[in-house]
């Protein structure tokens, strides 16, 4: 069986995929904006920077989880106190280089860092959780 070679590659590139369409489709559906996907600096990578809706909106930093059935662990337990500290940074970095210059002044609904979980179960719909303000 081939091995899936970093984040582009194999099932596990496309899981992750998947996943990110989905947290994508759940975010929409709540009337956020999605500014971008896959947003990528030296520090590491943002799955999902999004906008709420309303002139305040806060900036959502969104990681999302995915994965199959039952015999991984739960997505929403995927965030670890070192990955929630680069996911700071990473947000942090995303607003020096895409909003500050766009904008000038830091969004007025503030920025947040969310975690999109996604189960695919054997059998059923995906579940979606999503959790606000996770670090």
């Amino acid at each position: 069986m081939a091995r899936a070679t970093g984040r582009t590659g194999g099932q596990r590139g496309a899981l992750g995929r998947f996943g990110e369409d989905l947290a994508v489709r759940r975010l929409a559906a709540a009337g956020t904006t999605v500014l971008e996907r896959n947003w990528r600096c030296r520090a590491g990578e943002i799955d999902i920077v999004a906008r709420e809706p309303g002139r305040a909106g806060a900036v959502l930093v969104c990681e999302v989880k995915t994965r199959r059935g039952a015999g991984f662990q739960h997505p929403m337990a995927g965030v670890t106190p070192s990955k929630a500290e680069r996911l700071r940074r990473l947000a942090e970095w995303w607003l020096s280089e895409r909003w500050l210059p766009a904008y000038g002044t830091p969004p007025a609904g503030g920025v947040r860092i969310d975690l999109i979980g996604v189960l695919l179960p054997r059998r059923g719909a995906p579940v979606v959780e999503h959790a606000k303000g996770v670090a």
